[in-house]
């Protein structure tokens, strides 16, 4: 039961993490003209960076619940 919360509860959060990643990087490429990042690397960084914190939460919490 414990892990089944923990997966839905992380999948909202990285998605909603990945979500405000994307958007924050649209809104800087929006406001200052030019084009920082392309949109294969925002794309990249707002689903690579919230998989990498779901994961080190999962090995964090499963060593927890071995102790």
């Amino acid at each position: 039961m414990k892990k089944t919360l923990f997966w839905i509860f992380g999948t909202l959060q990285s998605l909603s993490l990945g979500i405000i990643i994307f958007l924050i990087f649209r809104l800087l490429n929006n406001i200052s003209g030019l084009n920082g990042i392309g949109l294969d690397s925002n794309i990249v960084l707002s689903i690579g960076f919230p998989l990498f914190l779901l994961l080190t939460e999962f090995v964090i919490y499963s060593e927890k619940l071995k102790n």
